[in-house]
Parts: structure tokens; sequence; C-alpha cells
């Protein structure tokens, strides 16, 4: 067999495996899909787009404009999501920060994994497959363990992901918390004019989307929140993405149902599967290790079906936590509905709201990164048929 043809399939199936990689990595900082919520009370005049929020892998982010107008000027959007979990929580319905919580905190770590599984799967001959594996997943490696293990970990993760933590507890990102905030309001005034006017230039004012602010606000909370707790249950604040993650889940479950004995389980079971989840991914990186070794494994093919599986993996587990919000009605709400199964695609109805749930570009370019990947698998198959014997050493 001549070498060209084969040279010319090789090139051709790994630039479109690098583009499948670019487009996987803006699928991630793109919202997949958006949702949203329109009624008679939310007039198309005065909210155009209803009450949308935009799901990205990993935050919930508002999806609400900054209308124009020339009746009401507006200097800062709607809060949907707030809004939306004010609506929800009056028929039993957990805050949207209570789903996904684990997923969304492991994203940068598994679309990071997915990316060099791709790469693997372009790299040309065994030991540059293998270079790029044991680099790529061990540099993973020490960043995941850092991030949700290590001091001040929550520093290593997306502006986004602390973003939608800060954003999930009713409070904008450029909010500052006070530790003192359980003042009486007599008290609160009298120290607030007092250091106003002692120094104005020394107001610390966060600014949006910072991310040392986003922290120290994430902070704030947990020690106000730790305060309340008896001396000897305080946990003294690490930062570790596992330390900020329980406490902030525990927190968004007890937002409208403060009930324990209901939450601490829910709790207790994400950080299970969390503590699991990252075994999981180390274990299945060492596989993807081994089956970089040759490309007539089985195991090889791996390298390309996971990454190209995206859109399925995204849709599952969007679904799955859409029924679990419409079968995980609390009591407290001051509407009963019967457990349903919310809409996924489309157009549905509940109660006097019609909902409204499509995807988003970052679900497109997951669909075109697929594509990318199907054809690329293909022309690699073929590659590999073609060559014969030498398909052991490409």
């Amino acid at each position: 067999m001549d070498k060209a043809p084969l040279d010319k399939r090789g090139l051709l199936y790994r630039v479109l495996t690098l583009l499948s990689v670019c487009l996987i990595a803006a699928s991630f900082f793109s919202p997949g899909w958006w949702v949203s919520l329109t009624a008679p009370n939310y007039p198309e005049a005065t909210f155009p787009q209803g009450i949308r929020i935009l799901f990205h892998m990993d935050s919930v982010r508002n999806g609400c404009d900054i209308r124009a107008s020339q009746e009401v000027e507006e200097n800062e959007a709607l809060d949907c999501v707030h809004e939306m979990d004010t609506i929800n929580h009056y028929v039993g319905m957990y805050p949207i920060a209570s789903g996904g919580p684990v997923e969304k905190a492991f994203s940068p770590f598994l679309f990071a994994m997915l990316g060099v599984m791709a790469l693997a799967f372009a790299a040309p001959g065994r030991a540059a497959r293998i270079g790029v594996s044991v680099a790529g997943y061990g540099a993973i490696a020490v960043w995941m363990s850092l991030a949700l293990y290590g001091e001040n970990g929550v520093g290593l993760t997306t502006s986004g992901y602390l973003k939608g933590l800060v954003v999930s507890l009713g409070q904008d990102s450029g909010d500052k918390v006070e530790a003192d905030q359980n003042l009486s309001p007599i008290v609160k005034m009298l120290k607030q004019s007092l250091a106003e006017s002692a120094d104005k230039e020394q107001k610390t004012t966060a600014v949006a989307g910072d991310r040392a602010s986003l922290i120290a606000n994430l902070k704030a909370n947990y020690e106000i929140d730790e305060q309340k707790k008896p001396m000897h249950e305080q946990v003294a604040w690490n930062g570790s993405i596992m330390q900020v993650f329980q406490w902030h889940y525990a927190k968004s479950l007890a937002r409208w149902f403060n009930e324990p004995a209901r939450n601490d389980p829910l709790v207790a079971t994400m950080s299970s599967v969390a503590q699991i989840l990252y075994v999981v991914v180390l274990a299945f990186m060492a596989l993807m290790i081994f089956a970089a070794f040759s490309a007539r494994s089985v195991f090889y093919w791996l390298l390309v079906l996971v990454p190209m599986a995206l859109p399925v993996g995204f849709i599952a587990e969007y679904a799955g936590w859409l029924w679990w919000y419409g079968h995980s009605l609390n009591e407290m709400g001051a509407f009963t509905l019967k457990p349903f199964m919310p809409t996924v695609f489309g157009d549905g109805k509940v109660a006097q709201f019609t909902t409204h749930s499509y995807p988003a570009q970052g679900f497109f370019l997951m669909l075109g990164s697929s594509a990318l990947l199907v054809l690329a698998a293909l022309i690699r198959l073929k590659q590999l048929r073609l060559a014969g014997d030498r398909a052991a050493r490409m």
C-alpha cells in the first residue's frame, strides 16, 4: 500500500480532531441550554425574554438582559436566577443551585480530560500518544487534587463557577458581606456611619467577576454560617472545593426549606458521589494511558468515543436533574403539585407558567465537535485497516 494516501488520511483525521478540541473548549465557556418562564404577570413589554436562565457547564447564570426602553432606564438586568428560584419555591421546588453540584464542581477537570483524550487520539504514533497522555492526565490529576482538597483550592477553579456560587446565594458578585451582619440594625447603622466618616478612601467595593472578591464573598458567608453553630461543631475555612461545595449545597437546600432531617442525607450523598467520582476520574485516566499504547486495542477507540458522546452526556445530565426537581417537591411549598417531569426540550405548561427549554450555542458547539470526531474516527479506522501490519506503529 502506498504511504501517500495513508499520510493524507492521517493528516486529515488529526486536523479534524484538533478542530473538535477547539469546539469542546468553546462549548465549556458558552451556555449549553436556556430555560425561560413566561406568564401573564410577566408581560412581554416588561419582560421580553421572560424569566430566562442559562445553563453553563460550571454554573447557572442570568439570561435576562438590560431592557432597552424609552420609558424606563435600567442600569442593571433583573436577576432571573433569583426570580426563577422565588417562583419555583412556591410549588416546593428546590433552588436551581441544588441541581448538579458535583457536575459543576468537576466540569473543568472533566472537559480538560476530554481534551487530552482527543489530543492523544490525534497524536502521531505510540510514543507521542503516551507522552500526551502521561503529561495531560498527570497535570489534570495534580490540578484536580489541589483544587478539591488543597488549601484555597477553590481559587484554582473557574471564575464562572465562583460567580455562580455567589449569585445563587441571592447576591451580586460584587456584594461585600460584612462579618458582623448579625448585629442589631441600630448597632450596624452606627458602625457603618463611623466607618464611612473615618475614611471613605478605605471603602472596599468588590468588582463584579473579580476572583479574589468572589472568594472573599464566599469565605465571609461561610464564616457567618459557622459562627451560628456550637463552638465544637465549627470548622475553619480552608477554601478547598470540597469544603465550599458541601457548605454551599447544604445552604442551597435549606434556603427555602430548612429541614435538616431531609437535607442532610442529600448533602451526605452528594459528598460521597464527589469522593467516588474523584477516584473514578483518576482510575479512568490511568486506563486511558493504557489505551494509548496500541492503536489496535479496543480501548484505543475510547479516546474518541468518549469525547464524541459529550452532547448525549449533557442531555442525560440535564434531563436527570430536571426529573429530580420535579419529583423532589417539598411539602412546605405554598401550592401543592403532583410530581412531574419538567420540559426537557420545547414548550410546556406548569400552572399559569409556560416553560421554554431549548439548546444554546454551547450545545451546538458540542454537536459540531461530535460530528468532526465521527469523521475523524471513520478516516482513522480506514487508515489503520489499509496500513496492515504497520498499524501497530501508527
